[in-house]
């Protein structure tokens, strides 16, 4: 005999979806890394387009244009502003995510 079990939409619990920190930490390291690589890649194809990058200098503190260190050093800000954003978002998401479910 085949029986089938019938479950009242009520008494399903809600499904909480939460956000992984480490892989949006990835994620937006990523994307914040690749963003940066392409502004710099930006400026040595049309330097006069862009006035001295005034963005990276005003969010990346101690970058200097075409200078190595000043390279790496904004490279690794950037990295390091994807984490910060993940480190902050993912568990709030996730606090209210479950506070409200």
């Amino acid at each position: 005999m085949n029986t089938k079990t019938v479950i009242a939409a009520g008494s399903i619990p809600a499904l909480t979806r939460t956000v992984p920190v480490l892989a949006l930490g990835m994620a937006l390291s990523l994307l914040f890394a690749i963003s940066y690589l392409l502004c710099i890649a930006l400026y040595f194809w049309s330097p006069t387009m862009v006035e001295n990058h005034q963005m990276l200098v005003l969010f990346l503190p101690g970058f200097r244009l075409l200078t190595w260190p000043s390279f790496f050093l904004g490279l690794i800000e950037s990295l390091g502003y994807g984490w910060f954003v993940a480190l902050i978002f993912a568990p709030l998401y996730n606090f209210f995510a479950t506070l409200w479910r």
